[in-house]
C-alpha cells in the first residue's frame, strides 16, 4: 500500500526547458509517489526523453525545479537514488558482460548487488564471457537491465526500453521488470509507444503533449473518471451527441456511419456523464481508449487529471 504522506519520488513545479527560443518542456507540474510503475507517453518530440534528461541531472531546468526523493538531479543524493537506462543502451560492445557489470560495481561500489545482476543476466541465458557486440537487441536490454537493478537504486527511468524488441522478447523483458520492481519496492518510470503493454505493468499514467503534462494520475483514479460512450448518434443534434450531453465534457468524440463513440468525463460526484441515458452503451475506458483520445483532441482542449483526482484546463 502506498503511503500517500510519503515524499515524492518526483516532483515538478512550473520545470520547464529551452533549446534556442523554443520550449522543449514547459510548466511541468506533477507529482510522483514512490512505489509506483508509471507509464510515460506521448508522441514523439513531446519532450519525454528531455523530462529523462532533467530527471537524470544530464540537462538543467531553463526555469522552475525538478526534485528527485526532495534532492536536485545530478546532485549526490539523487545520483545513488537513481538508475537510467536510455533508449540507445550505451554499453561498450567490446567488452564482456563480466566486464559491463565490473563497471557497475565500480560506479556504485557502496550500493552494489553483484549477485542480483549476475541472476538477471544468467536468467536469460546470457553467458558473463559473452561479449556485448554479439548478443541480441533482448539480450542486450536483459544487461542494461542487470546493471540498473544491480544499482539497487530507488527510482528506475526507462527510455523506450522494448523498442528494438520482438513482441515474445518484449514480454520477457516486461515480466522481468515487474518481477523486479514488486520485489524492490521502488518506483519506475517506462516510456513507450506500446500502450496495450504499458496497461498491464503500469498503475501511474504521465502524459506528455506539446511539451506540457496533459494528464496525469493513478490510472485506475484517471479511467473511473471518464466514460466511453457508445451509441446512434443523435440526429437531432449537429455533433451528434446526446442534447443533454455536456459538449465542454467531451475530450474525443468519431461518428462511423450512424454510430458515436466519445470519451467524456464524467459529472461531478457521478459515474456518468451528463445527458447519457439508457440508449447509449456506457463503460470506462482501457487505457488505451483514454490516452488516444486525449492525444487526438489536440494538445490545448484537453484538461490534466492530477493524483488527488481535481482537473484543471490545460493552458493554451
Amino acid at each position: 500500500m502506498n503511503d500517500p504522506t510519503a515524499e515524492p519520488a518526483i516532483r515538478a513545479s512550473a520545470a520547464g526547458r529551452q533549446f534556442r527560443g523554443n520550449w522543449a518542456l514547459h510548466d511541468c507540474e506533477f507529482d510522483l509517489p514512490p512505489g509506483r510503475i508509471a507509464a510515460l507517453v506521448g508522441p514523439n518530440g513531446a519532450g519525454k526523453s528531455t523530462l529523462f534528461h532533467l530527471l537524470t541531472g544530464l540537462l538543467r531546468p531553463s526555469c522552475g525545479e525538478i526534485r528527485v526523493f526532495g534532492a536536485a538531479p545530478g546532485s549526490r543524493a539523487a545520483r545513488t537514488r537513481t538508475a537510467f537506462v536510455s533508449q540507445d543502451k550505451p554499453l561498450y560492445p567490446q567488452f564482456t558482460v563480466a566486464d559491463m557489470l565490473a563497471v557497475g560495481r565500480r560506479l556504485s561500489p557502496h550500493h552494489w548487488d553483484q549477485a542480483k545482476a549476475e541472476r538477471i543476466v544468467g536468467d536469460g541465458e546470457i553467458p558473463l564471457s559473452a561479449r556485448i557486440g554479439t548478443l541480441s537487441g533482448g539480450k542486450r536490454t536483459r544487461v542494461a537491465l542487470a546493471l540498473a537493478f544491480g544499482k539497487q537504486a530507488d527510482l528506475l527511468l526507462l527510455d523506450e526500453p522494448l523498442a528494438d524488441l520482438d513482441p515474445l522478447v518484449r514480454h520477457e523483458v516486461t515480466g522481468l521488470l515487474m518481477a523486479e520492481a514488486a520485489d524492490c519496492g521502488i518506483t519506475v518510470v517506462i516510456s513507450s509507444h506500446v500502450l496495450p503493454e504499458l496497461e498491464n505493468v503500469c498503475d501511474h499514467v504521465l502524459l506528455l503533449q506539446g511539451g506540457r503534462i496533459r494528464l496525469a494520475g493513478d490510472t485506475q483514479d484517471l479511467r473511473e473518471a471518464y466514460t466511453r460512450l457508445t451509441g446512434r448518434a443523435d440526429p437531432d443534434t449537429p455533433d451528434g451527441l446526446p442534447r443533454g450531453a455536456d459538449r465542454g465534457a467531451v475530450v474525443h468524440a468519431t461518428t462511423t456511419g450512424r454510430q458515436l463513440t466519445a470519451l467524456v468525463r464524467n459529472a461531478p460526484g457521478s459515474s456518468r456523464p451528463a445527458g447519457a441515458d439508457e440508449r447509449w452503451i456506457t463503460r470506462a475506458p482501457s487505457l488505451e481508449e483514454l490516452l488516444l483520445a486525449h492525444l487526438r483532441s489536440g494538445p490545448r482542449s484537453a484538461p490534466t487529471a492530477t493524483t488527488a483526482g481535481h482537473e484543471t484546463e490545460a493552458a493554451a
